[in-house]
């Protein structure tokens, strides 16, 4: 798939540095930690999925960046998010628009988020 056909890279185009740099940074992170996942964009954002399920959210807003995790019990089991971000009562990680999450936070929350829907999919296979 080209960049053009990509439905993410025509997503992040509409902003500007250095939110765009923010937001590519994290594509590239999710990219390398999910690297069969399915790109597209879900509720209008764009989300890495797994086997047919959100694993990882993210979009710019006018004064911040959001990262989704799909689910409202992730971040609470993450432990080293910077000081510098925020998290909304629905479980969103909120970060400025120009300081790009740490790999090893987006790890964690990836790795959680998996290990979530795996354990789900074993209570429901019992």
């Amino acid at each position: 798939m080209s960049a053009s056909e990509n439905p993410i890279e025509m997503h992040l185009k509409r902003f500007e540095p250095p939110q765009r740099d923010t937001l590519v940074a994290l594509r590239d992170t999710l990219r390398e930690l999910l690297p069969d996942a399915e790109e597209c964009i879900s509720y209008n954002m764009p989300c890495f999925k797994v086997d047919g399920v959100a694993v990882a959210g993210f979009d710019g807003f006018k004064k911040h960046c959001s990262y989704f995790p799909h689910s409202g019990n992730i971040v609470g089991q993450v432990s080293g998010i910077p000081t510098w971000c925020t998290v909304s009562s629905s479980g969103t990680l909120q970060f400025p628009v120009d300081r790009a999450l740490p790999k090893v936070v987006v790890r964690r929350l990836v790795h959680a988020r998996l290990r979530e829907i795996a354990e789900r999919r074993a209570s429901k296979s019992r």
